[in-house]
């Protein structure tokens, strides 16, 4: 598994349930931004033209998995990790805590998909332009 892309994030009021928590959305909104900044640190998007066209990044699965609520103005440290990839996929892990403390644990599969307007999302290849720039991570 790779070293971790660590970011932070406030939690705002917005992000907030009405018992004053997190609302649990919230984690998966995380995830995606966290996933697109961890993505253009190495050069690519979740949303690239091509000689062929589009690409984009379909999610296949996510889950997350809480242990300790976060509040208002709460400061939540994230991190993502590679954990592998294949001909298509690649899939993360996600680590939230605060002030030390764990709060959740997520995990997303993301495939890369030719898109054409109008069309269903179909799987293709990493190509290798991403590929070697996800080995060296692993």
């Amino acid at each position: 598994m790779s070293q971790p892309y660590k970011t932070t994030r406030l939690v705002e009021f917005r992000h907030t349930d009405a018992a004053g928590i997190v609302h649990f959305s919230t984690f998966f909104d995380w995830m995606e931004e966290v996933e697109h900044e961890f993505i253009r640190r190495l050069g690519f998007s979740v949303f690239m033209k091509d000689d062929e066209g589009t690409i984009s990044w379909p999610r296949v699965h996510t889950s997350c998995d809480f242990h300790s609520p976060i509040r208002f103005e709460d400061t939540v440290d994230i991190e993502i990790l590679l954990e592998k990839f294949g001909t298509s996929s690649i899939h993360y892990r996600f680590h939230f805590s605060c002030k030390g403390q764990e709060v959740a644990d997520g995990k997303m599969i993301a495939t890369c998909c030719r898109v054409g307007l109008g069309d269903r999302p179909r799987a293709i290849p990493l190509p290798e332009t991403i590929a070697s720039k996800l080995r060296p991570l692993l």
